[in-house]
């Protein structure tokens, strides 16, 4: 009996030992962070990661793709913290279960840049869906995303909005990159076409050429970010006490006061807005 006790103590013993080494190794490693493009592209992760890290001593590693693959990524549970912008897919992601809950976390704003020489005639126009109507009855350029981010799903929702079905021009003046928001612009301009941007990309983009800001100001280019943990009950191997400490802090004073702070060319890129 004395032994079969002592056996027991030692398996006891060396399974606690096991979960408290699988708990350390945890700890050490990294979140993952799956991203849109533009958090990473525009600065503001080189700015407020290496902030929260010196704050709670956690390291973070980021996947950067549209918010369509991000969401993707989130849902095989490749990541431990969702944070893109379109607000109806991460409602749904929440609501199938795989993330715990959504939070605002900041906005900006999307823009419509192209050739200086605006052969569509678009610049200044304050209604979004003329200018859009505009380009697509000049039949000029217009580089597409095509990625399903949430930029490019933004687009989609514009055109739709301005009557105009662009892929029946798929191929002719309308062209879908595949690809994200830098190199879909690098496509823009090499071939005279207008593209959707967020704001924050344009202003850190260098390869401008003679590309200008042409169309600004609807409120219907307003672009939301959102925070969501992926849900530990879907995936248990998910860093969820880590990643809930980042969207704590993100969605915190700190957090929120240094999104203020980032600036491209001395233009505010971000606005916080968490509840």
């Amino acid at each position: 009996m004395k032994r079969l006790q002592q056996g027991l103590l030692v398996v006891m013993f060396m399974a606690a030992w096991a979960i408290f080494t699988q708990q350390v190794q945890a700890a050490g490693k990294p979140i993952t962070i799956a991203a849109t493009t533009s958090t990473q592209n525009s600065g503001l992760f080189d700015l407020i990661l290496p902030a929260f890290t010196k704050k709670t001593g956690i390291t973070t590693r980021v996947i950067a793709v549209g918010t369509g693959q991000a969401i993707r990524l989130a849902m095989r549970g490749d990541a431990d913290v969702l944070f893109v912008h379109h607000k109806t897919s991460e409602l749904k992601f929440v609501k199938d279960g795989f993330g715990v809950e959504r939070f605002d976390v900041m906005y900006n704003d999307f823009v419509i840049v192209g050739p200086g020489k605006d052969p569509a005639g678009i610049r200044g126009q304050g209604d979004i869906s003329k200018a859009l109507a505009m380009i697509a009855k000049a039949k000029t350029p217009f580089a597409s995303r095509g990625d399903d981010s949430g930029t490019h799903k933004k687009e989609l929702s514009l055109w739709k909005a301005a009557g105009v079905d662009p892929k029946g021009a798929s191929g002719t003046w309308y062209r879908e990159a595949g690809a994200g928001m830098g190199a879909t612009m690098n496509t823009a301009i090499a071939m005279n076409a207008y593209v959707l941007s967020d704001r924050a990309t344009w202003l850190k983009f260098k390869n401008k050429g003679a590309f200008d800001l042409l169309v600004e100001g609807d409120k219907r280019l307003f672009n939301q970010y959102g925070i969501i943990l992926v849900n530990p009950k879907r995936h248990p191997h998910v860093k969820a006490k880590a990643g809930q400490a980042f969207i704590d802090w993100v969605i915190g004073a700190e957090g929120q006061a240094l999104i203020a702070s980032y600036r491209i060319k001395g233009r505010q890129a971000f606005f916080p807005n968490a509840k």
